[in-house]
């Protein structure tokens, strides 16, 4: 018998390619006789579905494993609220790119048969906690596992800020910003900014200057253990925004100080049986696949 009895359902919202996906899935898992419980509002959109359902932040309790339909961006957002239970999450990728809903809808039946019966890779994925304080008092918490992202919002002139890591002191900058981003994170907006790739299993952080007004200023990589401190400088003239995981945003104000540090919960994510980050990147990212064919035998 398998280890997964109880299975949570999550998809995205407006997509009604999820929604066959899903109707697929319960389909699947019905004739099984596995426990199905969909999110509350993806259920409200499936009229005479009959099966129970919760809320997402309920499901680490009632669930073995919780199956994301969408795009990264779904899982993102499970996986804030997922984290701090001891769940594993799998993703389906009805997105775009996928790094992390890594399996096909059209073999899902294959691979899903394969995890039930063990046959899987589980990792950890760390998160990170931001918490902005202003005169002393907290203003905004959140959580990301792909990155925190200090952009001008609506303006276009750029942010001064001053940057210390395990207290001390970096630089004072002038940019439109920088980006702060997990490994997972590390293929998304990071990546688009100029910063590394970093495998999954490193413990680092990558900071990533967005468009600094010093050409000198490069990406940086610290432990991931390592303790954050960004502070908007008094005289900006602008009301920055902090956005975590392009999800959740919290208003700045000159003054402000935003501590980033290594979230106390990580995420369980599940990949079928041979799951390769550098195939995935290759896949992913477009690199030549030239020499797959010469390598794989060495």
């Amino acid at each position: 018998m398998s280890k997964f009895q109880n299975i949570g359902l999550i998809g995205r919202l407006g997509s009604t390619k999820v929604i066959d996906t899903l109707k697929n899935i319960i389909s699947y898992f019905s004739e099984q006789e596995f426990k199905i419980i969909l999110d509350k509002r993806i259920g409200e959109l499936m009229p005479g579905h009959g099966l129970d359902t919760c809320k997402q932040k309920e499901m680490g309790d009632l669930c073995d494993l919780v199956i994301v339909v969408g795009g990264d961006g779904s899982l993102l957002g499970a996986a804030r609220v997922l984290s701090r239970f001891d769940v594993p999450v799998l993703g389906v990728n009805r997105g775009q790119l996928g790094f992390l809903t890594d399996i096909s809808p059209q073999n899902f039946e294959e691979k899903f048969a394969e995890i039930l019966e063990g046959k899987y890779t589980e990792e950890e994925r760390f998160l990170l906690k931001i918490v902005v304080r202003r005169d002393g008092e907290i203003v905004g918490e959140a959580d990301a596992l792909n990155d925190m992202v200090l952009h001008p919002g609506k303006a276009t002139r750029m942010i001064e800020f001053d940057l210390f890591v395990e207290g001390s002191y970096v630089y004072t900058q002038r940019s439109d910003g920088l980006i702060v981003a997990t490994p997972t994170g590390s293929t998304a907006y990071s990546l688009s900014g100029g910063g590394p790739i970093m495998h999954p299993k490193l413990d680092a952080l990558v900071l990533v200057p967005m468009f600094p007004h010093t050409l000198s200023s490069r990406p940086i990589v610290v432990d991931g253990n390592s303790d954050l401190r960004l502070i908007i400088s008094e005289d900006n003239e602008t009301y920055p925004i902090v956005s975590c995981d392009g999800q959740v945003s919290i208003n700045l104000a000159p003054g402000d100080v935003i501590h980033i540090s290594k979230h106390q919960h990580k995420l369980k994510l599940i990949h079928p049986e041979g799951y390769d980050f550098y195939r995935t990147c290759r896949e992913k990212l477009g690199w030549s696949a030239g020499l797959t064919a010469r390598t794989s035998s060495l």
